[in-house]
């Protein structure tokens, strides 16, 4: 049964955290050879309640300017905060810069060397690896993602291709912010678990009808949030024209990004109430 849901106002969501939560370094192989570094956020209180793998942007993890440049950028920072003080773990693979790459949104997506082929590869890895571990629940792992992120966690739960069914664990539940969702939405997709897409109504980049379109057919729960861009939920920051960019609705037109706190607040309440199912299950 198709669980859609077209959302009007926001909800309620968690107070700040007081202070920064800090990663440790962790490495481990892709599927494909590629040497991966990760980045492991650990809640004070052993075990975690869960584990969420966390997939990146076409931007990548890290800040580019300002005083947080070469740091996790505000968005990851937020989100490994929000979790850790609910007290789950989060694994931030970083599938750029051990390909050389520090960014791919500027680049076509028709010539990008870094596809949703090595984006499956790195977060099938990450479920291994975070299933491998003894302070893990192989049966409490989410997977969480932004935009090409997003897009990787339709990859990675994709039931139509053999990588994903030969691999032994599932995700619990899968989270995409404003995907692109055509080529699977072409392709046929099948989700291995319960999927919900977050989008944004107003987005030019990667626009929400495909989105919806694939969540009816995949029996997805969908969130459409009003008057929102891409990277609705970013902490920072307003919405602007990146002329950067040229791919979108519009090809060298440029694609708007920013914020919308509402639709922040509601999209992150209800994530919060799928991992707190994740937590709860036996």
């Amino acid at each position: 049964m198709v669980r859609m849901q077209i959302v009007i106002a926001a909800w309620a969501c968690c107070a700040a955290q007081a202070m920064a939560a800090t990663p440790t370094q962790v490495n481990f192989p892709s599927r494909d050879g590629t040497p991966l570094l990760g980045w492991l956020f650990q809640p004070p209180a052993q075990p975690p309640r869960a584990t969420v793998v966390a997939l990146h942007g076409c931007g990548g993890l890290y800040a580019t300017g300002g005083p947080r440049k070469g740091q996790f950028n505000a968005r990851h920072q937020a989100m490994a905060d929000l979790l850790v003080g609910e007290g789950y773990a989060v694994l931030f693979p970083d599938s750029l810069r051990p390909r050389g790459m520090e960014q791919i949104c500027t680049q076509k997506i028709g010539t990008r060397s870094i596809t949703q082929v090595q984006r499956r590869h790195d977060g099938l890895a990450a479920l291994a690896w975070v299933a491998a571990q003894p302070w893990a629940d192989p049966k409490k792992i989410a997977v969480l993602g932004w935009s090409h992120g997003g897009s990787a966690v339709l990859s990675v739960t994709d039931a139509t291709r053999s990588e994903v069914r030969d691999v032994p664990q599932t995700f619990a539940t899968a989270i995409a912010f404003y995907p692109g969702c055509s080529a699977p939405l072409r392709s046929g997709y099948h989700s291995n678990t319960h999927l919900t897409l977050m989008l944004g109504a107003l987005d030019d980049w990667t626009p929400a009808a495909p989105c919806t379109a694939l969540g009816e057919a995949a029996g997805a729960e969908v969130h459409v949030f009003p008057d929102s861009y891409h990277d609705f939920d970013n902490p920072v920051g307003t919405v602007r024209l990146r002329k950067d960019v040229p791919n979108g609705v519009h090809p060298g037109q440029g694609v708007h990004v920013g914020a919308n706190p509402a639709a922040r607040e509601a999209a992150y309440a209800r994530l919060r109430e799928l991992l707190a199912g994740v937590a709860a299950a036996r």
